[in-house]
């Protein structure tokens, strides 16, 4: 008997949520390949995404098709609650080829079954190709972009999506904690790397992680004047760094995000100033936040927290994360910036993200949050400070 992350009825209920926004947009059809739909949406959970991988969604089917490799079918088999029958691997000639492309195996799956198919036109995993052949091969039937609809159906987080949540942020505590403590002039950055990913994997004594979505990033010196810098494999913390720390661990594949700042030294006043006014503005706005509230609130309510400190941040200060395959674990739907309306609801989470990142290093601070019936509360209790060695 496969064990599955959740229960058939909670998937089940997931695609009925899926259906009802398809049948409100006339689409008949959708295909999904972002690997954590897929995942959302049967279980299916396989390192099989470099290849062309999906399920079909039919409004007239109960059960949702899966394709992929024939030799990752197995891998359907066991990671998911769906039938024999509807598992349709294809042969490995498909497989990067330059004379037969995959479309036209997944056209044969979509014939005949509706004239209005819906696919994920923004993911990273549909490409233009694939795109060409399905028009190609179903010359009848209308294609158009899916908006997105799994992601924004996944941003309200079941209860025991929570408790997920919840156990990925205590595996990102224990590696907080190891990189923080590990930290020190002399020390090797790999070394710090790879304790953090060890822990990441290793988890606690009760449970485990998976692989997160985002390799860790730990940059140090210059490299923290900007984003998503990694560790420098050649190089030993010297006195007077600075250090980020975005570490986001996983429970099948639900991230819990947390970024801090690390400096070897004395910090400077700037460096310290910067520090305070994100942290204050940090904790004020956390405390605003509620039901009801637009996305872009909450963005304001940051940036007037910022007002005649000399601080600024152009750019988002969150966003929707969850459950999330390579190479985001964000959700890519709910942004904490100037103009998105999006209406917080229970059930969301949020990475709140004030990122500042200047000419010569930057500062991170940041929180996830579930949002609730009357505030915010935060997945991960840490100390919200710049980090002295």
């Amino acid at each position: 008997m496969k064990k599955l992350p959740f229960t058939k009825e909670e998937y089940k209920r997931r695609v009925d949520l899926v259906k009802e926004k398809m049948d409100h947009r006339g689409i008949e059809l959708m295909m999904i390949m972002d690997p954590s739909h897929m995942s959302y949406l049967t279980g299916y959970d396989g390192w099989s995404f470099y290849v062309h991988q999906g399920v079909i969604i039919d409004l007239k089917d109960p059960e949702l098709i899966w394709f992929g490799r024939m030799q990752d079918s197995n891998g359907a088999r066991m990671t998911t609650y769906l039938s024999d029958d509807h598992i349709f691997g294809y042969k490995d000639e498909y497989v990067q080829s330059r004379y037969i492309h995959t479309g036209e195996f997944i056209a044969t799956l979509l014939k005949g079954k509706g004239s209005t198919l819906a696919v994920e036109m923004d993911g990273y995993w549909f490409n233009p190709k694939m795109l060409a052949t399905l028009q190609r091969e179903l010359p009848s039937v209308k294609i158009v972009d899916a908006e997105n609809i799994v992601g924004w159906v996944k941003t309200i987080k079941s209860a025991s999506e929570i408790e997920y949540i919840r156990q990925a942020g205590a595996i990102t505590k224990i590696a907080m904690d190891l990189a923080v403590n590990t930290i020190g002039e002399g020390v090797w950055e790999k070394e710090v790397a790879a304790l953090v990913i060890a822990s990441q994997i290793r988890g606690t004594e009760t449970y485990g992680g998976d692989s997160p979505a985002i390799f860790p990033i730990i940059p140090s010196e210059k490299r923290t004047s900007t984003a998503h810098l990694t560790f420098h494999s050649e190089r030993k913390y010297q006195k007077n760094d600075v250090v980020l720390l975005e570490l986001g661990s996983a429970r099948h594949h639900y991230h819990a995000p947390l970024s801090r700042t690390v400096f070897i030294g004395e910090p400077p006043k700037d460096l310290q100033h910067v520090s305070d006014v994100v942290v204050n503005g940090l904790q004020k706005t956390l405390k605003g936040i509620g039901p009801g509230m637009a996305a872009e609130d909450v963005e304001a309510l940051w940036r007037s927290c910022l007002v005649g400190t000399g601080v600024e941040k152009p750019s988002r200060v969150g966003y929707s994360f969850g459950l999330s395959f390579v190479p985001d674990w964000g959700e890519r739907t709910v942004s904490l910036r100037v103009g998105d309306k999006t209406i917080l609801k229970p059930g969301m989470t949020i990475h709140f993200m004030p990122g500042i990142w200047l000419d010569t290093y930057g500062f991170e601070c940041s929180e996830p949050f579930l949002v609730t019936e009357s505030g915010c509360e935060k997945f991960i209790e840490y100390p919200e400070k710049l980090f002295v060695k």
